[in-house]
């Protein structure tokens, strides 16, 4: 029986691999990871990484299954929902990134998973509560809150979109985009 120390250098060395984009090398260690302790996510996400990168979708999709299956955590979640959408799955991709966001209203992966999804499924109401809430923990983030300003414009809620526009350019006066945009709807 391999010890919590080999599961580690393990994991950690197939981090270190997928990083350099040594797939192989990543996918072997990762397999050391997850034969030597079946009890965590991180190798099967490692995995499923893996197989994204190598365009082998199906794999990737069973692999995240395996990781949330453990525990399904925002990253597995996120994983889940960016296959889905590779897939054309666009509403099992949607449910997946609002499950992954109640797990963490930070992902932004998930975050911006949503927004596409919701975009092509006309669903721009449902994720405007997503972004706000992101908004809330991190209200400085000016791509977010663009984000947020291009649904309320889209939606026709165009005096909320004014709101939310002055707020990014009090906090980022020099942010181009909502400069030029203000120029639009004003």
């Amino acid at each position: 029986m391999t010890s919590h120390f080999d599961y580690e250098i393990n994991k950690e060395l197939g981090e270190c691999y997928l990083f350099m984009g040594e797939l192989d090398k990543a996918e072997q260690y990762y397999e050391k990871a997850a034969n030597s302790n079946g009890t965590y996510p991180d190798p099967y996400l490692g995995l499923a990484t893996v197989a994204v990168q190598r365009g082998d979708l199906r794999n990737a999709l069973a692999l995240y299954r395996k990781a949330s299956a453990i525990e399904a955590t925002d990253k597995s979640l996120a994983g889940m929902g960016l296959v889905k959408m590779e897939l054309g799955a666009q509403e099992d991709a949607f449910d997946h990134f609002m499950q992954a966001l109640r797990k963490n209203p930070e992902n932004l992966v998930a975050l911006f998973g949503l927004v596409q999804a919701g975009h092509v499924l006309e669903r721009l109401k449902t994720i405007l509560a997503p972004l706000r809430d992101y908004l809330e923990l991190n209200p400085d983030k000016s791509e977010i809150r663009f984000t947020l300003v291009g649904c309320l414009i889209k939606l026709g809620e165009v005096g909320q979109a004014q709101e939310e526009l002055q707020k990014l350019l009090d906090a980022d006066s020099g942010y181009e985009p909502a400069k030029e945009l203000q120029l639009q709807i004003t």
